[in-house]
């Protein structure tokens, strides 16, 4: 028999607890996000009821459909590609993008928190290992994108994001996740005026455990709560 949603958001949080205890941090110090896409509201709807409060979509229009129906109070992150068109569609419906990668996808989203004269937090998305697959900035041009974004008095950064290269070992994803967790700490050191390095956003099903180890403060997982998809990217 399958297990339930419950059962199985019970497990993750013994997971991520153990992760914790192995490193010395407090488990308070990481969110799970329950990562829906291409999942029904219903099973939102029976996360939420288990305790699960923080979802993250990928597609605007699911997204869209999906937070009318969902009955639960949930809060919103955005954790895929997001193109500049469709940002007016998230406007004042979510706590946090996850993936900006560029300069003028900051300029919309400042432009449409303007229009609610509102902040929204947002990660820098890194693309660790230039995979032409992947959005994301290359990691030395992350500097010159956060100090560009940091002028924009609607948007706050808070820190950042990666989808390392997938590899079925999840060791093989720590010193990925290391070198994000490195990259934070020397921004962070820069003392950029409106910018803070307190949130990365790092794991997934297969590999949490360890991006906890090494720093995570968001994770994102999906498979491991609803199930496998027939596309699955990115949790």
């Amino acid at each position: 028999m399958e297990p339930s949603i419950s059962q199985r958001l019970a497990q993750i949080h013994a997971r991520m607890d153990e992760a914790c205890a192995r490193c010395g941090r407090d488990p308070e110090t990481v969110e799970l996000i329950a990562v829906s896409k291409k999942k029904p509201a219903s099973m939102i709807d029976a996360a939420a009821h288990a305790g699960q409060q923080l979802f993250g979509e990928s597609y605007v229009q699911e997204f869209c459909d999906k937070e009318a129906e969902v009955t639960e109070d949930v809060r919103w992150h955005f954790v895929g590609a997001l193109q500049s068109n469709k940002v007016k569609y998230l406007r004042g419906k979510v706590e946090m993008i996850h993936a900006l990668d560029r300069y003028s996808l900051a300029r919309e989203i400042n432009k449409q928190w303007r229009k609610l004269d509102k902040t929204i937090d947002v990660l820098i998305q890194v693309n660790l290992a230039g995979e032409q697959s992947k959005a994301g900035v290359a990691p030395e041009d992350v500097q010159a994108l956060v100090e560009r974004v940091a002028e924009l008095p609607h948007v706050r950064v808070r820190g950042l994001m990666a989808l390392p290269p997938m590899a079925e070992d999840p060791e093989e994803t720590r010193p990925w996740f290391r070198q994000l967790c490195a990259l934070a700490h020397k921004l962070d050191t820069l003392e950029l005026p409106g910018v803070s390095m307190d949130t990365l956003s790092m794991g997934m099903s297969h590999d949490f455990e360890v991006a906890i180890e090494e720093g995570a403060t968001l994770i994102r997982v999906g498979t491991a709560i609803f199930g496998a998809r027939e596309v699955d990217h990115g949790a």
